[in-house]
């Protein structure tokens, strides 16, 4: 019986890019500068199209950042914050049907990831929200987070749902504590082959947990 439903936010609840691509922008101008010939041209724009599915440490060590790279693109990644109401995906008023206690789980600097969930306005719709900050010490990355919300809530790993975009991030933590894991299709998202399921759309998910009390 499915008893919890972890989502993932960005390209799960919402994209990545919904606010338009001057979010990062100062960002890649800041890593652009301390370039100084270590990537091409392309290979800095192929690494910037990572960094709307991906965590910037992530994208840097993937793409082999300069130490200056990083430290610059850094400074600016954990002062940005979205300023302007988001509105999500147009299914996220499936979240309201779902049977189960729902949880929110996200990757990024502190400040950005925050700000896009007071923008969205979806707070209150979750149990409790945790933000995998990659700006913060002690980080305890997804699969951290996953295993203390079994402890906190008395909850066995076979009773909980995982929901996101990432086969590399959310998808291969809940598969390696025993949950069922989900990887929602959203546009531009490539099939991942580690999820146990796929949807397209957040409606599905009630089928998923019905099928499974």
């Amino acid at each position: 019986m499915i008893r919890a439903i972890i989502f993932d936010l960005d390209n799960c609840l919402s994209a990545a890019d919904e606010v338009g691509p001057e979010l990062l922008e100062p960002t890649f101008a800041a890593i652009r500068q301390a370039n100084n010939g270590t990537l091409s041209d392309v290979a800095l724009e192929q690494a910037f199209a990572d960094c709307w599915r991906h965590a910037l440490d992530y994208v840097a060590a993937r793409h082999s950042f300069s130490a200056e790279m990083l430290t610059a693109g850094w400074a600016v990644a954990a002062c940005t914050e979205v300023k302007t109401p988001m509105y999500g995906y147009p299914d996220l008023g499936a979240l309201v049907e779902l049977p189960a206690r729902l949880f929110l789980v996200t990757s990024g600097f502190r400040r950005l990831q925050d700000s896009k969930i007071r923008a969205l306005g979806i707070g209150s719709l979750f149990e409790a929200i945790y933000v995998d900050a990659i700006d913060e010490a002690n980080r305890k990355g997804k699969q951290g987070i996953f295993k203390e919300i079994l402890g906190v809530y008395a909850l066995e790993p076979a009773e909980v749902l995982v929901v996101g975009d990432n086969p590399a991030s959310e998808i291969e933590a809940g598969n390696h504590l025993g949950m069922m894991t989900v990887q929602i299709l959203r546009a531009g998202v490539p099939r991942g082959g580690n999820a146990k399921h796929h949807i397209h759309r957040l409606y599905e998910l009630k089928v998923l947990v019905t099928q499974n009390e």
